[in-house]
């Protein structure tokens, strides 16, 4: 999982039958993640905002994490973070 923030937002009218009424968000992963500097677009199950940290799934965690095992889904938004703490 990597932590990153919702920088902005996909829209997409046609897609995959499995992904409708879904929102897409871009997330930027954090600078002390191994995948940073690659924004990325995930799935977004719990309502995240722009500007908000978020926890994202990758690979089939996020398709586990979101219910969705048999959707095309890389990365999916799985938790808005409150607060956190980094360790030296």
């Amino acid at each position: 999982m990597i932590i990153g923030t919702v920088v902005g937002s996909v829209f997409s009218t046609r897609k995959s039958e499995k992904l409708i009424g879904n929102k897409f968000m871009i997330v930027r992963p954090e600078a002390s993640m191994k995948a940073s500097g690659n924004d990325l677009v995930a799935i977004d199950i719990i309502g995240a905002g722009i500007g908000e940290k978020v926890l994202v799934a990758q690979g089939s965690a996020a398709r586990v994490g979101c219910d969705m095992e048999n959707a095309p889904v890389d990365a999916a938004i799985v938790g808005i973070l409150d607060e956190g703490q980094e360790i030296d």
